[in-house]
């Protein structure tokens, strides 16, 4: 076994690996960028090495600087846990041209699965099932328009290299094909530098089931399914291991086609074996289809470990340090059932827009797995990808195991950065994923319902009041009273952009009579506990950094207003559209003195490694054009000015 290992990688999964090295008795080494200086797996790892800039051109992906790193400081092999270098195979010669081990597949398999179109070749040829569609290297428009004929729509363009849904469209007109393809392929240069792409049959029922796969670079052994149907723009949000609805035939067939696929290619170490399913009537075996491997680790995997008890990092480690597979495919069962949601910090009803801020406050429930890269007063950096946590439970069945999903991701809070939380508890409380009802298509159909934000209401104002006020913990017996009469105090208080005023009578030790949005409600504090006009109020009041938090099931953010401050309300001027973010101006399509109309669009804006499309929000004239093609900007910058309407 090693003595010390680097970890080419950052956030949640370097203080992943960091945790299963330490338990195996394994020295670590942690990399870091100028904006990781103070994070998380840096303060976890016995040893840390700068390498450079933010930017992940000038820091993780700079394999020499990282290879460099491990020789002085004596470490043996190279962890690259997933994004970033994990697929380079560049990077495994040039680790193994070190001296150094690579803990993952050769160069050679990652190659041969690196491009889809190859791939999918080499999965026909090894008898694994793929989807009907064109692979080939004919790039001409007219030719790839006349494959997607050929297969029949609605087509699926997707981009030969990478992932993550980038250089992704789905097509269902002819009439649509031209510009679908010149986006997907623009995009698909931008994120991989190769704009080559394929065109398959889009499923009408789709599910996204993959196995979990593990080599010893002669034989390997399947670990059973994920389920990650619940997507978002091709962005896995829930994920679930074993798959609902499935059978013991359709297992056996996933998984044999999951090991012909490793062994095909002489896999070593973890793997994932990604299909595309036809749900449309049930799980069949010839319903599934290869789409492509990931060789590396998966964000996902925390599921297959809660239902198999298996360390895939262990395993990574000693396969990795020349031992065979831990077990043989008889050996490993399955146990219960384990989901995993990933908290973002992203504006949901902006369209999942990635948001950055300090995370002012931060808590995990103790009855929940919560795999996380930060901790409270870390800031979420435009740099890298937003995730603040996985959070994964498991139980001896779906039902249980949901039931928990819900109540960790009500017992988790966040304060300091808009996230998706919300937005998961409607997903885990969707009537038909409750019922294993899924596809890829569940959460657009239900978007507006599942993207609505829960609304404070005035019992929560009352508890905000409280907080703004310092009255929401246990004092002083005398705090809030004056002399022979109740004392009577004000709060002001922002909530999504609106002013609240309350009046807060203090009648005895820890009880309230709070007057706020045109209710009245008698507060009072029982130990940790509130009861509100008599009853049990569920709730805890957090102050911190950025105001006001009152978490009750959902989390409300109330940002206190000084009553003496006057300053005038800070707003954006109408028809001047501006940054939501920090990042590149990509493009901007119109100049001074153009008409325009009401959702034109204006500019694209690269940002968290995605592109966001800026939009008119009504007609108009330009007025101004205040950016440019190449343009860094920050989150609020004017970009574009439309003349006032008269």
């Amino acid at each position: 076994m090693f003595t010390k290992i680097l970890i080419a990688n950052r956030g949640e999964i370097a203080c992943r690996v960091i945790e299963s090295a330490r338990a195996m008795g394994v020295r670590t080494v942690a990399v870091y960028s100028d904006a990781d200086a103070g994070a998380r797996h840096v303060a976890m790892a016995d040893e840390a090495v700068h390498i450079g800039g933010p930017a992940p051109a000038d820091s993780y992906l700079k394999g020499d600087v990282i290879i460099a790193a491990a020789e002085a400081t004596g470490a043996e092999a190279i962890h690259p846990g997933y994004g970033f270098l994990s697929e380079n195979p560049d990077f495994v010669d040039a680790v193994e041209a070190a001296g150094l081990t690579f803990i993952g597949p050769s160069a050679d398999a990652i190659r041969k699965m690196g491009l889809k179109d190859a791939a999918k070749a080499l999965m026909e040829k090894a008898g694994v099932p793929v989807v009907p569609g064109y692979h080939g290297q004919n790039q001409d428009p007219e030719h790839l328009a006349g494959a997607a004929d050929t297969i029949g729509y609605p087509v699926l363009i997707k981009a030969v290299a990478g992932g993550g849904g980038k250089g992704m469209r789905k097509v269902e007109d002819p009439a649509q094909f031209m510009d679908a393809l010149a986006s997907a392929k623009g995009e698909a240069k931008t994120a991989f530098g190769n704009d080559a792409v394929l065109i398959e049959k889009f499923v009408q029922q789709p599910r996204h089931i993959e196995v979990q796969v593990f080599g010893d670079g002669t034989t390997a052994v399947h670990l059973f399914e994920r389920d990650c149907s619940l997507q978002r723009r091709h962005q896995k949000v829930i994920e679930e291991a074993p798959a609902p609805g499935m059978t013991a035939e359709m297992r056996a067939a996933m998984g044999q086609a999951g090991v012909r696929a490793a062994e095909a290619i002489g896999y070593k170490g973890a793997g994932t074996v990604e299909f595309i399913v036809d749900g449309s009537e049930g799980l069949r075996t010839e319903g599934f289809w290869f789409m492509e491997m990931n060789t590396r680790l998966q964000v996902e995997h925390p599921v297959t470990e809660a239902i198999t008890g298996v360390d895939l990092v262990e395993w990574q480690l000693r396969v990795a340090a020349g031992e065979r597979l831990p077990k043989q495919q008889e050996e490993l069962t399955i146990t219960g059932h384990a989901f995993e949601a990933r908290l973002y910090a992203e504006d949901v009803p902006k369209g999942f827009l990635p948001a950055t801020g300090t995370l002012a406050h931060l808590r995990f429930p103790d009855h929940a797995r919560a795999d996380t890269g930060v901790r409270p007063g870390d800031t979420i950096s435009p740099w890298y990808d937003p995730m603040i946590s996985k959070l994964i439970v498991h139980g001896p069945t779906r039902a249980v195991a949901l039931k928990r999903l819900d109540r960790a991701l009500a017992g988790t809070q966040v304060a300091g950065s808009v996230t998706n939380l919300a937005f998961l508890r409607a997903l885990a409380g969707h009537q038909g994923f409750a019922a294993g009802d899924v596809d890829t298509g569940l959460i657009d159909r239900d978007l507006d319902v599942l993207a609505a934000e829960p609304q404070a209401d005035s019992r929560v104002m009352a508890l905000a009041a409280l907080g703004s006020l310092g009255l929401h913990q246990e004092g002083d017996a005398l705090q809030g009273f004056s002399l022979w009469v109740p004392l009577h105090q004000a709060a002001l208080f922002e909530h999504k952009g609106t002013r609240h005023a309350a009046t807060v009578e203090t009648l005895g030790p820890g009880r309230f009579r709070v007057e706020v949005a045109g209710a009245q409600h008698d507060v009072a504090r029982d130990g940790p506990r509130w009861r509100l006009d008599g009853a049990p109020f569920a709730a805890e009041v957090v102050v911190h950094a950025a105001g006001v938090s009152v978490f009750c099931g959902h989390g409300f953010a109330f940002d206190p207003i000084d009553p003496l401050d006057v300053a005038a309300d800070a707003g954006a001027a109408a028809g001047v559209i501006e940054a939501p973010m920090p990042g590149l101006v990509k493009a901007v399509f119109v100049e001074q003195g153009q008409t325009v109309s009401a959702g034109d669009r204006l500019a694209i804006l690269e940002a968290m490694k995605m592109e966001h499309t800026l939009s008119a929000g009504r007609d108009g004239v330009v007025a101004e054009v205040l950016a440019f093609a190449g343009s860094q900007v920050e989150a609020g910058a004017p970009l574009i000015k439309l003349e006032d309407e008269e």
